[in-house]
């Protein structure tokens, strides 16, 4: 029997099985929809469904570089714990070094992995470790030379931040201390022109509003808007910070003295935008019981 599109669809609707699994379903079961169910359970897949509505904000973030190319990874699961399971961690390392060969969360789900497909992988995973668990995002950094940096390590190339930083130029170790600055102090962008325009405007209202409060003449107000904006730019975009490792230098003066140029950088952390929901613990516990 031929299987459709819609057929796929159907069965994922009422499983939340992946699509792949799906499709290999309702191929053994001859498109029979009950039948297909059934075969989803005994593998553990549809079990794994049940629990996609969890709230996964732990996990990790991989990092991996190939040449001129870096990656960082987002994968969650629901606690700490599973994130410190090698079974989880050797998952994030695999779907991190397939991430090297793609450009977007999509393609990377579509990746192969041993021969499965990286959206298949985290599916078994749940059914087998038993948490909810998400490929969140993935992001790319290229530039001359890319290097990481992994804060909170739980294993090599992984942890709760990852860092990637593009640099022209021959890296002489300024590349890891950069990128070690950029884990600390979470910066909103490379350099003031990067800045989100929605974010500087609103900080320069609030700073105007600020300064009126003074009573001061226009002329004096307008350069106490001044002055503040520079401080700003300096505190939130890496070039202009101090660097952390040498505070009487930026960021940039700190680059241009190792003989290199940032040319970008990535920062991505666990869990964050996340909305964690709260429970008291012997409701966790219950859910625990309660599969």
């Amino acid at each position: 029997m031929a299987i459709t599109a819609q057929m796929v669809k159907q069965l994922r609707e009422a499983t939340g099985a992946g699509m792949m699994d799906a499709k290999k379903a309702l191929t053994e079961t001859d498109g029979d929809m009950e039948a297909a169910q059934d075969w989803l359970r005994t593998k553990g897949l549809a079990k794994a469904a049940k629990k996609s509505d969890r709230t996964a904000a732990e996990g990790l973030v991989g990092v991996a570089i190939d040449g001129g190319k870096g990656v960082a990874v987002e994968i969650n699961s629901e606690t700490d714990f599973v994130a410190k399971n090698d079974q989880f961690q050797g998952m994030v390392r695999d779907i991190t070094a397939a991430a090297l060969g793609v450009s977007d969360v999509a393609a990377l789900k579509a990746a192969e992995v041993g021969g499965t497909p990286v959206e298949t992988v985290i599916t078994d995973a749940i059914a087998k470790i038993g948490e909810n668990m998400t490929l969140r995002r993935m992001a790319v950094l290229e530039g001359e030379t890319v290097v990481s940096y992994v804060h909170n390590a739980a294993a090599d190339g992984m942890g709760k931040i990852g860092v990637l930083v593009a640099l022209k130029g021959a890296d002489n170790g300024i590349g890891k201390q950069i990128a070690m600055h950029v884990a600390a102090t979470n910066p909103a962008s490379l350099g003031e022109g990067d800045l989100d325009p929605a974010l500087v405007e609103r900080e320069k209202a609030v700073l105007s509003e600020q300064a009126r409060e003074s009573g001061k003449p226009e002329a004096v107000i307008a350069k106490m808007i001044e002055g503040r904006m520079k401080k700003f730019f300096e505190e939130v975009t890496l070039l202009g910070q101090k660097f952390v490792i040498n505070p009487d230098l930026t960021v940039a003066q700190a680059a241009a003295e190792a003989g290199v140029e940032i040319t970008g950088f990535v920062r991505m952390s666990v869990g964050e935008g996340i909305e964690k929901k709260e429970e008291d613990f012997a409701a966790e516990v219950a859910k625990t019981l309660a599969g």
